[in-house]
Protein backbone atom coordinates (compact mmCIF):
# COMPACT_ATOMS: atom_id res chain seq x y z
CA UNK A 1 0.00 0.00 0.00
CA UNK A 2 1.24 3.49 -0.85
CA UNK A 3 2.66 5.74 1.87
CA UNK A 4 -0.18 8.15 1.03
CA UNK A 5 -2.90 5.57 1.78
CA UNK A 6 -4.11 4.64 5.25
CA UNK A 7 -6.49 1.80 6.18
CA UNK A 8 -9.22 2.82 8.63
CA UNK A 9 -12.15 1.35 10.51
CA UNK A 10 -15.02 3.81 10.92
CA UNK A 11 -17.98 3.06 13.16
CA UNK A 12 -21.35 3.59 11.51
CA UNK A 13 -24.07 5.48 13.36
CA UNK A 14 -25.22 2.23 14.99
CA UNK A 15 -21.68 1.04 15.73
CA UNK A 16 -21.22 -1.28 12.74
CA UNK A 17 -17.51 -1.34 11.69
CA UNK A 18 -16.86 -0.08 8.16
CA UNK A 19 -13.57 -0.69 6.39
CA UNK A 20 -12.18 2.36 4.60
CA UNK A 21 -9.09 3.73 2.87
CA UNK A 22 -7.91 7.32 3.24
CA UNK A 23 -5.85 8.76 0.37
CA UNK A 24 -3.88 11.81 1.50
CA UNK A 25 -3.69 14.86 -0.76
CA UNK A 26 -0.33 14.92 -2.52
CA UNK A 27 -0.43 18.61 -3.44
CA UNK A 28 -1.99 21.78 -2.02
CA UNK A 29 -5.26 20.76 -0.35
CA UNK A 30 -8.41 21.74 -2.29
CA UNK A 31 -10.93 19.83 -0.20
CA UNK A 32 -12.02 16.50 1.20
CA UNK A 33 -13.76 13.98 -1.06
CA UNK A 34 -15.84 10.88 -0.36
CA UNK A 35 -16.64 8.24 -2.98
CA UNK A 36 -20.08 6.69 -2.39
CA UNK A 37 -20.26 3.31 -4.13
CA UNK A 38 -22.80 1.83 -6.48
CA UNK A 39 -24.87 -1.15 -5.34
CA UNK A 40 -22.71 -4.26 -5.05
CA UNK A 41 -19.45 -2.49 -5.96
CA UNK A 42 -16.47 -2.71 -3.61
CA UNK A 43 -14.28 0.28 -2.80
CA UNK A 44 -11.27 -1.23 -4.59
CA UNK A 45 -13.02 -0.48 -7.89
CA UNK A 46 -12.57 3.25 -7.21
CA UNK A 47 -8.85 3.04 -6.34
CA UNK A 48 -7.51 4.60 -9.54
CA UNK A 49 -9.91 7.53 -9.32
CA UNK A 50 -9.03 8.06 -5.64
CA UNK A 51 -5.30 7.98 -6.39
CA UNK A 52 -5.76 10.46 -9.24
CA UNK A 53 -7.85 12.83 -7.12
CA UNK A 54 -5.30 12.71 -4.31
CA UNK A 55 -2.58 13.77 -6.74
CA UNK A 56 -4.78 16.73 -7.71
CA UNK A 57 -4.99 17.97 -4.12
CA UNK A 58 -7.96 16.15 -2.59
CA UNK A 59 -7.96 14.00 0.51
CA UNK A 60 -10.13 11.07 -0.62
CA UNK A 61 -11.94 8.43 1.39
CA UNK A 62 -13.33 5.21 -0.07
CA UNK A 63 -15.18 2.63 1.98
CA UNK A 64 -17.32 -0.49 1.80
CA UNK A 65 -20.92 -0.40 2.92
CA UNK A 66 -21.98 -2.96 5.52
CA UNK A 67 -22.53 -6.40 4.03
CA UNK A 68 -20.25 -5.66 1.05
CA UNK A 69 -16.54 -6.16 0.35
CA UNK A 70 -14.28 -5.71 3.36
CA UNK A 71 -17.26 -4.63 5.49
CA UNK A 72 -19.13 -7.89 4.94
CA UNK A 73 -19.68 -10.28 7.87
CA UNK A 74 -18.23 -13.76 7.83
CA UNK A 75 -21.69 -15.24 7.22
CA UNK A 76 -23.76 -13.16 4.78
CA UNK A 77 -26.68 -15.61 4.77
CA UNK A 78 -27.92 -14.56 8.21
CA UNK A 79 -27.04 -10.89 7.86
CA UNK A 80 -30.01 -8.52 8.21
CA UNK A 81 -30.11 -4.89 7.09
CA UNK A 82 -32.20 -2.30 5.28
CA UNK A 83 -31.07 -0.92 1.91
CA UNK A 84 -31.28 2.62 3.32
CA UNK A 85 -28.72 1.74 6.03
CA UNK A 86 -25.95 2.34 3.52
CA UNK A 87 -26.93 6.00 3.30
CA UNK A 88 -28.45 6.98 6.61
CA UNK A 89 -26.05 4.99 8.81
CA UNK A 90 -22.88 4.15 6.87
CA UNK A 91 -22.33 7.13 4.58
CA UNK A 92 -23.59 9.41 7.35
CA UNK A 93 -20.76 8.25 9.64
CA UNK A 94 -18.20 8.70 6.86
CA UNK A 95 -19.46 12.26 6.25
CA UNK A 96 -19.06 13.04 9.96
CA UNK A 97 -15.55 11.58 9.90
CA UNK A 98 -14.42 13.61 6.88
CA UNK A 99 -16.17 16.90 7.63
CA UNK A 100 -14.19 19.85 8.98
CA UNK A 101 -14.78 23.60 9.06
CA UNK A 102 -11.52 24.55 7.33
CA UNK A 103 -12.08 22.79 3.99
CA UNK A 104 -15.18 21.89 1.92
CA UNK A 105 -16.45 18.33 1.77
CA UNK A 106 -17.37 16.90 -1.62
CA UNK A 107 -19.15 13.70 -2.59
CA UNK A 108 -18.93 11.61 -5.75
CA UNK A 109 -21.92 9.29 -5.89
CA UNK A 110 -21.92 6.36 -8.31
CA UNK A 111 -25.43 5.04 -9.07
CA UNK A 112 -26.80 4.24 -5.57
CA UNK A 113 -24.23 6.69 -4.21
CA UNK A 114 -26.32 9.44 -5.81
CA UNK A 115 -29.39 8.11 -4.01
CA UNK A 116 -27.51 8.04 -0.72
CA UNK A 117 -27.12 11.84 -0.55
CA UNK A 118 -30.88 12.17 -0.03
CA UNK A 119 -30.81 9.57 2.75
CA UNK A 120 -28.21 11.44 4.81
CA UNK A 121 -29.33 13.02 8.06
CA UNK A 122 -26.24 15.27 7.77
CA UNK A 123 -26.39 16.19 4.06
CA UNK A 124 -25.83 19.84 5.01
CA UNK A 125 -22.16 19.00 5.64
CA UNK A 126 -21.63 18.15 1.94
CA UNK A 127 -20.76 21.25 -0.11
CA UNK A 128 -21.14 19.73 -3.57
CA UNK A 129 -22.12 16.33 -4.97
CA UNK A 130 -21.29 14.98 -8.42
CA UNK A 131 -23.36 11.92 -9.31
CA UNK A 132 -22.62 9.54 -12.17
CA UNK A 133 -24.93 6.82 -13.46
CA UNK A 134 -27.65 7.69 -10.94
CA UNK A 135 -31.16 6.93 -12.14
CA UNK A 136 -34.45 5.50 -10.94
CA UNK A 137 -33.39 1.89 -11.57
CA UNK A 138 -36.62 0.98 -13.38
CA UNK A 139 -35.98 -1.35 -16.30
CA UNK A 140 -38.74 0.43 -18.22
CA UNK A 141 -36.41 3.39 -18.77
CA UNK A 142 -33.91 1.11 -20.53
CA UNK A 143 -33.74 0.26 -24.25
CA UNK A 144 -35.81 -2.82 -25.13
CA UNK A 145 -32.93 -5.30 -25.39
CA UNK A 146 -31.43 -4.23 -22.07
CA UNK A 147 -34.88 -4.17 -20.46
CA UNK A 148 -35.54 -7.79 -21.45
CA UNK A 149 -32.09 -8.81 -20.22
CA UNK A 150 -32.65 -7.19 -16.82
CA UNK A 151 -36.15 -8.62 -16.48
CA UNK A 152 -34.73 -12.06 -17.21
CA UNK A 153 -32.19 -11.65 -14.42
CA UNK A 154 -34.79 -10.49 -11.89
CA UNK A 155 -37.42 -13.11 -12.73
CA UNK A 156 -35.43 -16.17 -13.86
CA UNK A 157 -31.74 -16.02 -12.91
CA UNK A 158 -31.69 -14.43 -9.46
CA UNK A 159 -34.60 -16.12 -7.59
CA UNK A 160 -33.22 -19.70 -7.56
CA UNK A 161 -29.71 -18.50 -6.71
CA UNK A 162 -31.00 -16.40 -3.82
CA UNK A 163 -33.17 -19.27 -2.57
CA UNK A 164 -30.13 -21.56 -2.66
CA UNK A 165 -27.60 -19.20 -1.04
CA UNK A 166 -29.76 -17.01 1.18
CA UNK A 167 -28.24 -13.87 -0.37
CA UNK A 168 -27.55 -12.53 -3.87
CA UNK A 169 -24.35 -14.30 -5.08
CA UNK A 170 -23.25 -11.68 -7.59
CA UNK A 171 -19.62 -12.83 -7.44
CA UNK A 172 -20.69 -16.18 -8.85
CA UNK A 173 -22.12 -14.36 -11.87
CA UNK A 174 -19.09 -12.10 -12.21
CA UNK A 175 -21.28 -9.02 -11.79
CA UNK A 176 -20.03 -7.56 -8.51
CA UNK A 177 -20.00 -8.21 -4.78
CA UNK A 178 -22.41 -10.55 -3.03
CA UNK A 179 -25.26 -8.68 -1.36
CA UNK A 180 -27.48 -9.32 1.68
CA UNK A 181 -30.96 -10.75 1.20
CA UNK A 182 -32.70 -7.62 2.47
CA UNK A 183 -30.89 -5.43 -0.05
CA UNK A 184 -31.76 -7.83 -2.88
CA UNK A 185 -35.47 -7.90 -1.99
CA UNK A 186 -35.81 -4.12 -1.74
CA UNK A 187 -33.72 -3.50 -4.84
CA UNK A 188 -35.83 -5.92 -6.86
CA UNK A 189 -39.05 -4.31 -5.59
CA UNK A 190 -37.98 -0.75 -6.38
CA UNK A 191 -36.52 -1.56 -9.79
CA UNK A 192 -40.05 -2.60 -10.77
CA UNK A 193 -41.33 0.94 -10.12
CA UNK A 194 -40.86 3.90 -12.51
CA UNK A 195 -39.84 6.27 -9.72
CA UNK A 196 -38.00 3.72 -7.60
CA UNK A 197 -38.65 3.99 -3.85
CA UNK A 198 -40.63 7.18 -4.38
CA UNK A 199 -43.37 4.88 -5.74
CA UNK A 200 -43.24 2.52 -2.76
CA UNK A 201 -46.19 3.24 -0.41
CA UNK A 202 -44.15 1.82 2.49
CA UNK A 203 -41.56 4.61 2.34
CA UNK A 204 -42.83 7.09 -0.27
CA UNK A 205 -43.70 10.15 1.82
CA UNK A 206 -40.69 9.79 4.10
CA UNK A 207 -38.31 9.62 1.15
CA UNK A 208 -39.90 12.61 -0.61
CA UNK A 209 -39.50 14.71 2.53
CA UNK A 210 -35.90 13.63 3.02
CA UNK A 211 -34.86 14.46 -0.53
CA UNK A 212 -36.73 17.77 -0.64
CA UNK A 213 -34.67 18.97 2.34
CA UNK A 214 -31.33 18.61 0.52
CA UNK A 215 -29.71 21.93 -0.44
CA UNK A 216 -26.36 20.58 -1.62
CA UNK A 217 -25.36 21.65 -5.14
CA UNK A 218 -25.55 18.63 -7.46
CA UNK A 219 -24.22 17.83 -10.91
CA UNK A 220 -26.00 14.72 -12.17
CA UNK A 221 -24.10 13.16 -15.06
CA UNK A 222 -25.01 10.12 -17.13
CA UNK A 223 -23.28 8.71 -20.18
CA UNK A 224 -25.38 8.32 -23.30
CA UNK A 225 -24.21 4.69 -23.51
CA UNK A 226 -25.13 3.92 -19.89
CA UNK A 227 -28.12 1.71 -20.61
CA UNK A 228 -28.99 1.39 -16.92
CA UNK A 229 -29.18 5.13 -16.31
CA UNK A 230 -30.04 7.09 -19.43
CA UNK A 231 -31.07 10.79 -19.15
CA UNK A 232 -34.78 10.05 -18.73
CA UNK A 233 -34.01 7.66 -15.87
CA UNK A 234 -31.71 10.24 -14.28
CA UNK A 235 -34.35 12.95 -14.62
CA UNK A 236 -37.07 10.71 -13.17
CA UNK A 237 -35.03 10.38 -9.99
CA UNK A 238 -33.34 13.78 -9.71
CA UNK A 239 -36.65 15.66 -9.73
CA UNK A 240 -37.07 14.65 -6.10
CA UNK A 241 -34.03 16.76 -5.10
CA UNK A 242 -36.54 19.58 -5.44
CA UNK A 243 -34.82 21.96 -3.03
CA UNK A 244 -31.36 21.64 -4.54
CA UNK A 245 -29.71 23.21 -7.56
CA UNK A 246 -29.26 20.29 -9.97
CA UNK A 247 -27.14 20.57 -13.11
CA UNK A 248 -27.92 17.79 -15.59
CA UNK A 249 -24.99 16.59 -17.68
CA UNK A 250 -25.25 14.15 -20.60
CA UNK A 251 -21.85 12.69 -21.44
CA UNK A 252 -21.30 11.65 -25.06
CA UNK A 253 -18.45 9.10 -25.26
CA UNK A 254 -17.24 10.95 -28.36
CA UNK A 255 -16.31 13.88 -26.10
CA UNK A 256 -13.73 11.62 -24.49
CA UNK A 257 -12.63 10.17 -27.84
CA UNK A 258 -14.29 6.89 -26.92
CA UNK A 259 -16.52 4.54 -28.86
CA UNK A 260 -20.19 4.16 -27.92
CA UNK A 261 -20.32 1.48 -25.24
CA UNK A 262 -16.92 2.29 -23.72
CA UNK A 263 -18.40 3.98 -20.63
CA UNK A 264 -21.65 2.16 -19.88
CA UNK A 265 -22.64 1.97 -16.23
CA UNK A 266 -19.18 1.21 -14.84
CA UNK A 267 -16.70 2.97 -17.12
CA UNK A 268 -16.93 6.33 -15.35
CA UNK A 269 -14.19 5.16 -13.01
CA UNK A 270 -11.98 3.29 -15.46
CA UNK A 271 -8.74 4.95 -16.67
CA UNK A 272 -10.21 5.62 -20.15
CA UNK A 273 -12.47 8.21 -18.51
CA UNK A 274 -9.65 10.27 -16.99
CA UNK A 275 -10.64 13.44 -18.93
CA UNK A 276 -14.04 13.13 -17.27
CA UNK A 277 -12.33 12.90 -13.87
CA UNK A 278 -10.80 16.30 -14.58
CA UNK A 279 -14.29 17.70 -15.13
CA UNK A 280 -15.51 16.31 -11.80
CA UNK A 281 -12.52 17.57 -9.85
CA UNK A 282 -12.59 20.90 -11.67
CA UNK A 283 -16.19 21.49 -10.57
CA UNK A 284 -15.21 20.81 -6.99
CA UNK A 285 -12.18 23.10 -7.23
CA UNK A 286 -14.40 25.89 -8.61
CA UNK A 287 -16.38 25.80 -5.34
CA UNK A 288 -13.45 27.43 -3.56
CA UNK A 289 -13.46 30.33 -6.01
CA UNK A 290 -17.10 31.25 -5.42
CA UNK A 291 -17.44 30.58 -1.69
Amino acid sequence: MSQFVQALTISAADGYPLQALLYEAQSELKGHLIVANATGVAQRFYRRFAEYASRQGFTVLTFDYRGVGLSAPRNLKDFEMDFADWGQLDLAAVVDYMHCDEHPLFLVGHSYGGHALGLLPNHDKVSRCFTVGTGSGWYGWMPLAERLKVQLMWSVVFPPLVAWKGYLPWKMLGMGEDMPLGVYRQWKRWCGMPYYFFDDPLVRETRKQQFAQVRTEITAAVALDDLWALPRSRDAFMQFYSGAQVIRRDVDPKELNLKFGAIGHMGYFRPVAQPFWDEILGWFTAFNAVH
